[in-house]
């Protein structure tokens, strides 16, 4: 009886491993963004979980490319990567990209020091304010329009880590990120005595949804993000999809 259990085992691995060196290999460049996309954590994250699972019921093992994201935006654009996830929608990167439906749906808060109060109803209500930020990072059409007007000013770092530093010792007013990543952010970098001293806005200055990108020189994009698309369709109408999403907030 036991060999019988042993040798199904092992029948069932030998399928499994089969048919994983039977998956296409798709190449997709991602940032560092913690919790959804994180290289420390099982499956690279959340979303970069979903994005895997999604294409490979679709016949592909995706290898993700973690990069700066000027870098992994301007891979995928040259077509030396199959995708590069995950990016808001603007209308001029549909000159490089087809855009996936939404894989996520993202809030945008402000951060700021407890002992400092921070409240606002419109972007004009920041005039003045230094802001922190991510390194070619677009925060919504609005928020670019206001910066771009010099209502607040913006100095942009490389890692959040470094805005939230900046954070704390007055350096920067507020730090505009999305809710899930700052607090995971805060979490792993920062010491607790520290994260106690900031908090966020509970208004949303920016919901936003955001999609894998197919490099339009490539000619098999237009199949991917077919294929991708059914398939995550099917992931959302069986509830499946809602297992992957990580809880927002602290």
């Amino acid at each position: 009886m036991i060999s019988r259990i042993v040798c199904a085992v092992i029948a069932t691995l030998w399928v499994s491993l089969a048919f994983s060196d039977e998956l296409k290999p798709l190449d997709i460049s991602v940032g560092d963004w913690p919790p959804f996309f994180d290289q420390t954590r099982p499956h690279n994250g959340p979303i970069a979980h979903l994005i895997s699972d999604v294409f490979a019921e679709e016949g592909y093992r995706v290898r993700f490319h973690f990069l700066p994201w000027n870098r992994a935006y301007r891979e995928a654009s040259l077509g030396k990567q199959d995708a590069t996830a995950v990016w808001m929608y603007k209308s001029e990167r549909e000159r490089e990209f087809l855009f996936s439906d939404p894989v996520l749906n993202e809030t945008f808060v402000f951060f700021y020091r407890k002992n400092k109060g921070f409240n606002w109803s419109t972007l004009e209500d920041l005039r003045g304010l230094t802001l922190g930020g991510g390194m070619g990072y677009s925060y919504g059409p609005a928020f670019d329009d206001a910066l771009e007007r010099g209502v607040f000013k913006m100095e942009r770092m490389s890692r959040n880590r470094q805005n939230f530093k900046r954070l704390l010792i007055g350096r920067i007013d507020l730090f505009p990120e999305e809710i899930s990543v700052g607090y995971e952010v805060m979490a792993r970098e920062l010491a607790p005595e520290e994260v106690s001293q900031i908090t966020h806005h509970p208004k949303p200055f920016l919901e936003n949804k955001s999609f894998v990108m197919f490099p339009k020189v490539n000619k098999d994009s237009k199949m991917l993000r077919e294929k991708f698309n059914r398939r995550l369709q099917a992931f959302r109408q069986s509830g499946r999809y809602s297992t992957y999403l990580p809880s927002p907030g602290p």
